[in-house]
């Protein structure tokens, strides 16, 4: 097993809700990082009811690791929620939440910069959420968070199409202007869309039996998922469940599921309201058909994965 001195130290920035669980766990499982604190924000659901998830995915796994509150709300706009997605508990209403623990008095942000601060240039925030924190933290201490080693973003609808509007994804849809603030930054920055989670990376109902006869985590995952499930069911989505943040976490911890990254120069949309949240993603090296200004690559977006191998990472956890 590796000591906390050679692990990599991440920061988890998560608004609780089932995915969310499920990648936690993962992290915690794996045992690949030491994972320093996990910071909530609004999203799926309330600043509270995330808090409260992210305890009880913690005390599920048995680990002890603090955990932050932040962002109540967006940076401009009136939070909106994905309830009617993952449940008004964010756990699919399954009476799975009654954590113990409670979260530390010291807001994200101050955890976020402090963090930096004592490890500058080792630590990887995996953003799972909308990114109003992070964007807080630049705007509150823009040289620390320069010592950022790495973002990885589970956000935007990558290559296909979102999952909030035809053209947005839920987590830059919450907080498009944090998201562009974070863009726009310039830290080394990695983005799994939403698009990585579809086809064969998501759960069909044999994968979701696996999980329901696997371990105390896989059976809380199969649980709840349930309203996840209902979901895409109700809204002739299909027979599964699409755990985003799971399979951004897996590209985090296994680089070898990653078939495809491109480099990228990406806008966030803020202004047009058809299009906000939208992120346009240029391909550096592609060339278009119409002149376009010179772009500097700002991220790496995964274009595709390996989903047989990433499953298979994923159920060694949780069976």
């Amino acid at each position: 097993m590796l000591t906390n001195f050679e692990r990599r130290k991440f920061i988890i920035d998560t608004d609780t809700a089932s995915d969310d669980c499920a990648a936690i766990m993962m992290a915690v499982l794996s045992e690949k990082a030491e994972i320093l604190g996990l910071t909530t924000v609004a999203g799926n659901i309330p600043l509270d009811k995330a808090t409260n998830n992210a305890l009880q995915t913690l005390e599920v796994c048995g680990a002890d690791i603090p955990v932050f509150e932040g962002a109540s709300h967006p940076l401009i706009r009136p939070l909106k929620t994905a309830v009617s997605v993952h449940g008004e508990d964010g756990l699919g209403d399954r009476g799975l939440v009654n954590p113990k623990g409670k979260a530390q008095t010291k807001p994200a942000v101050d955890f976020i910069l402090d963090s930096v601060k004592k490890y500058p240039g080792d630590i990887e925030i995996i953003a799972i959420g909308p990114v109003t924190n992070i964007a807080n933290a630049i705007l509150t201490d823009p040289e620390t968070m320069k010592k950022v080693k790495k973002i990885w973003s589970m956000g935007t609808a990558g290559f296909g199409f979102g999952n909030a509007t035809p053209v947005a994804e839920f987590n830059v849809y919450v907080d498009a202007e944090a998201y562009k603030i974070m863009l726009d930054f310039g830290l080394p920055l990695t983005i799994i869309g939403f698009d990585i989670c579809l086809g064969d990376s998501a759960f069909d109902r044999d994968d979701l039996e696996k999980l329901k006869n696997g371990n105390t985590c896989g059976k809380f995952i199969y649980e709840c998922t349930k309203a996840l499930h209902k979901f895409n069911l109700d809204c002739g989505n299909g027979d599964f469940v699409d755990l985003a943040d799971a399979a951004a976490m897996g590209v985090v911890l296994y680089d070898d599921i990653v078939t495809e990254a491109v480099s990228c120069c990406c806008f966030c949309c803020t202004k047009e309201e058809e299009a906000y949240g939208q992120v346009i993603p240029y391909v550096i090296g592609k060339t278009y058909s119409v002149e376009l200004p010179h772009f500097e690559q700002n991220c790496v977006m995964i274009k595709s994965i390996d989903s047989k191998l990433y499953k298979k990472h994923f159920f060694e956890l949780f069976i």
